[in-house]
């Protein structure tokens, strides 16, 4: 089913707060046990604010308090939301651990001065790539942006190098786009920061002029698998999470991977956290972050989520190219927290 665009209504009450440069972020299976003994925490719990979403990641963090020795709150909502709060907040916040569902979302609180570097023995884990300069943040999780396709319809997408080959005159109307959701709108920031405004603009332009818009990217993908478009643009996991729920043999669609750095199509965005600035519980906040960040926790994500784990020797989903052969977009992800004239850019040429 197409939609007509229409900005979030969250997104826009952020967008009027002074201060707000967030992005937007619109199964159960048995959970890893902490891996090694902790020391005893103080009688003040660890509070974890979540916008990753609690049907996800509700089993892993329930396992936190053996891994970090003291209680655990968590808050869960929009992880736009929450950092607007954070923002909000500043030194008075009770948060002690943000986990955010992107990484512009931590570009803005390090922005902001509200994050304390991560001790980097923990971070020394993760893939260079996938951990703040500073140490502010790091990677739990990596996707990556794809061109989903029907290899019966357009098998020539397998051969695509660039995102402008989608705009093939051959194409109008076969390409499915989703305007009002997150990811999109992380790779339109992320074109605008490659190409600046005007080529971005005029990227968007010619998309618009032969896409099919839909509300999100699990409609593109089930179009394309159908062959109601030839392609589309969505993050990696859908795929990975048809495949799982309705097995291989009746799914046709094909994830393409660009692997051009100067192509905003290859971006590669993160989930990750950030320990909140003079924290009170910084050392169970650092705990938490090498908990989530050790083999059976990267595991148990990749197996809840279909992303790809941010250390060596864990392996990614079932088929999927390695994140350690990914020639990503060059992006700085904190920049991806420059949302307001993608949004601005969007609205212009969609509506």
């Amino acid at each position: 089913m197409t939609a007509k665009l229409t900005l979030p209504r969250t997104c826009a009450a952020l967008l009027s707060a002074a201060m707000v440069f967030v992005l937007s972020a619109c199964g159960s299976q048995e959970s890893p046990t902490a891996e090694a003994s902790t020391p005893a925490g103080s009688a003040d719990p660890l509070v974890i604010y979540s916008g990753r979403n609690e049907n996800l990641v509700a089993g892993i963090l329930g396992e936190l308090e053996k891994a970090v020795g003291t209680k655990v709150e968590v808050r869960y909502g929009n992880t736009a939301e929450l950092a607007a709060q954070l923002l909000e907040e500043g030194p008075r916040t009770e948060a002690d651990l943000f986990f955010s569902q992107d990484a512009g979302a931590l570009g803005a609180l390090g922005k902001a001065d509200l994050l304390s570097p991560i001790d980097s023995s923990i971070t020394d884990q993760v893939l260079p790539e996938y951990v703040d300069k500073n140490g502010l943040w790091a990677a739990t999780t990596a996707r990556a942006r794809v061109i989903v396709y029907n290899p019966e319809v357009a098998p020539e997408v397998e051969k695509f190098t660039s995102t402008d080959q989608i705009l093939d005159p051959k194409y109008k109307g076969k390409v499915g786009v989703a305007p009002s959701n997150a990811s999109f709108q992380a790779f339109v920031t992320a074109l605008r920061l490659q190409r600046g405004e005007e080529a971005a603009k005029d990227f968007l332009v010619k998309l618009k002029a032969h896409a099919k818009v839909y509300d999100g990217n699990a409609e593109i993908l089930a179009a394309t698998n159908a062959g109601e478009v030839s392609m589309g643009l969505v993050n990696h996991y859908y795929l990975h999470q048809l495949i799982k729920e309705q097995g291989a043999a009746k799914v046709k669609a094909k994830n393409k991977f660009l692997a051009n750095p100067q192509d905003a199509g290859s971006l590669v965005n993160i989930a990750g956290v950030g320990v909140i600035k003079n924290s009170p519980q910084a050392d169970a906040a650092n705990r938490a972050v090498t908990f989530l960040l050790q083999p059976s926790s990267q595991e148990y994500m990749v197996k809840e989520t279909s992303e790809y784990p941010v250390v060596a020797d864990v392996a990614g989903p079932a088929g999927a190219t390695p994140v350690s052969a990914f020639q990503g977009a060059a992006v700085d992800l904190n920049q991806l927290e420059d949302l307001e004239p993608t949004l601005a850019l969007i609205d212009e040429v969609f509506n």
